[in-house]
């Protein structure tokens, strides 16, 4: 290489390296991507570091940490995931916390005249497709699952489901009126103008549905997630996800 181009190219790969350290990277679950957005811009706007966000489901997202993404935050809404990172020593001690925790509902288009009294009800020839995120991997499939299994409806709707890559994918297949009704979080039926509520699941009747923050050891800017993930701790912060709907357990307060 001619000698000339050496020292630029130092540079160059020093300002990158630089300008890598000082951005956060933060994988959250999908469902969590309006609030996020919101608290990450308040977050450079009051002069933080920029925040790179990637959405996805928790179980994805997991396997691309464990796989080596460099993520300095990560916002789960799979327990378990969490506490697979965590036995795989990913996780920094002592940042892991729920934060935050969320609702089933049905969701039908806008003007369907479809009536959902009870889960069975989903059975019904009424509804002749179901979309839920994949059932097998996805938190918010999986949580719908547990529910429908639990009503033991599970048997009668399971042929007309339609399994998306996550919550938000299956909110848009309803949207698009390529599915009849979906289960969904509250909080992701709550953005949309083109669905609505046509029943709202029990909390006594749904699983304890977790959504879990922890800085990963694997990031490129571990301090730096550190203080990001204090901030989203923040009353605050806090404030900004009820708004969104989410629900705010009683222990989960700014460290």
């Amino acid at each position: 290489m001619n000698r000339r181009w050496i020292a630029p190219l130092v540079v160059s790969l020093l300002i990158t390296g630089a300008a890598r350290a000082a951005e956060i990277t933060v994988f959250a679950a999908a469902s969590l991507t309006d609030a996020l957005q919101e608290l990450g811009a308040a977050w450079e706007q009051g002069g933080g570091q920029h925040v790179v966000f990637n959405f996805g489901a928790s179980s994805t997202l997991a396997r691309q940490i464990q796989e080596g993404a460099p993520a300095d935050v990560f916002f789960s809404a799979d327990e378990a995931r969490m506490g697979d990172l965590e036995k795989r020593g990913a996780v920094v001690p002592g940042t892991r916390r729920p934060l935050l925790s969320n609702s089933l509902v049905v969701v039908a288009p806008s003007d369907s005249k479809l009536k959902i009294v009870g889960p069975e009800d989903l059975a019904s020839s009424a509804v002749r497709v179901l979309a839920l995120a994949e059932p097998q991997s996805v938190p918010a499939g999986v949580y719908a699952k547990e529910y429908l299994q639990k009503a033991g409806v599970w048997r009668g709707v399971i042929d007309k489901i339609v399994p998306t890559e996550n919550v938000r994918a299956a909110l848009a297949a309803v949207e698009s009126g390529n599915a009849d009704a979906a289960i969904v979080y509250k909080t992701d039926a709550a953005l949309s103008s083109k669905v609505k509520i046509v029943y709202r699941v029990p909390v006594a009747e749904a699983p304890n549905i977790s959504y879990l923050l922890a800085v990963m050891k694997g990031g490129r800017n571990v301090e730096g997630g550190k203080v990001f993930a204090a901030y989203l701790a923040t009353p605050a912060s806090l404030a900004v996800f009820e708004r969104y709907g989410f629900i705010v357990p009683t222990e989960a307060s700014a460290p």
